[in-house]
């Protein structure tokens, strides 16, 4: 792998003070206020073997560049230089959370340690998600084509908006579900242009937790347990071409011509598993609940689903 001069540069800089001190890779931060100015060349090339071993082992995958990934997409799984030019807390904030069958957390990991394929089959990718479902005042639901670039399922129609929260203090808010539901606020933003005003997060409503596991392709995947958050708002779309590649509002009888066309594979539709799951066990009977106003008497947030 070809490394960036900056990046090498940048990461011998910080490796030159180490003196072997391995204990000083326990702090959270290192300064960069410690590190010279000015490095020779050569001293980065006699640092790049070590530089490369250093992130490997400190930081996994999350500094390993996928050639063939979407600059954008690359740039949302993990953010090269800035895992060593910020602090460790700094980096886990932007880190899924890793939970356990029961929903607990048991640690965090990068955007692409969690969707390679061979970790979700050796059982160490298991994160929490959300999945937004919006209606409007017509009680039509808005779907998101998912764009091009997409590392796991492109340009296949799925729910509102669906991501992760993230390990940072705002995110992992057990009480209320409120970590989750600040989460979701913030994604509708980043993908879907809708401002907070909009969808002010005590007006979501969780309805109830699925535990899933479906293959992309032969890299990638999902190993998710996904809160769905229902909610209710007219708002103002702006789509980021960069995660979405089309949208459109659709009534009950407009969902099910859809689901049956990707299941003949009519008209190239095809839709993500997550959204399948939630359309084939509940969706029909929760979109009762919101034409009616009683989404709380639909929601179950004790059980957890195992679907497939």
């Amino acid at each position: 792998m070809a490394f960036n001069l900056k990046f090498v540069t940048t990461t011998a800089y910080k490796l030159n003070q180490l003196h072997s001190n391995f204990a000083l890779m326990n702090k959270p931060y290192i300064s960069p206020k410690i590190f010279p100015k000015t490095l020779s060349i050569s001293s980065v090339f006699l640092c790049s073997s070590f530089c490369r071993s250093f992130v490997s082992s400190t930081m996994g995958e999350a500094c390993t560049v996928d050639v063939t990934m979407d600059a954008v997409q690359r740039r949302l799984m993990f953010e090269d230089e800035e895992y060593l030019s910020k602090s460790i807390e700094d980096c886990t904030e932007k880190m899924c959370i890793l939970v356990d069958e029961g929903d607990n957390v048991v640690g965090h990991d990068t955007k692409y340690n969690c969707h390679l394929m061979e970790n979700i089959d050796a059982g160490k990718a298991l994160h929490r998600a959300f999945s937004v479902f919006l209606f409007n005042s017509k009680y039509e639901l808005l779907l998101q084509k998912r764009s091009a670039t997409k590392v796991t399922f492109p340009l296949v129609w799925t729910n509102t908006c669906c991501s992760h929260p993230l390990y940072r203090e705002s995110e992992l808010i057990q009480e209320d579900v409120h970590g989750v539901r600040n989460a979701a606020q913030r994604k509708l933003l980043d993908e879907l242009g809708i401002v907070a005003e909009d969808v002010p997060v005590d007006q979501f409503t969780p309805l109830g937790r699925i535990l899933y596991k479906a293959p992309s392709d032969g890299k990638w995947g999902e190993h998710e347990l996904d809160y769905l958050l229902f909610i209710v708002r007219d708002v103002s779309v702006n789509a980021n071409p960069d995660e979405v590649a089309d949208i459109k509002y659709v009534n009950r009888e407009q969902l099910k011509e859809i689901c049956r066309k990707a299941d003949t594979g009519e008209d190239g539709i095809k839709l993500s598993p997550w959204f399948r799951l939630v359309v084939d066990n509940f969706m029909y009977k929760w979109w009762d609940h919101v034409e009616n106003n009683t989404l709380e008497n639909a929601a179950d947030m004790k059980t957890i689903h195992k679907l497939s």
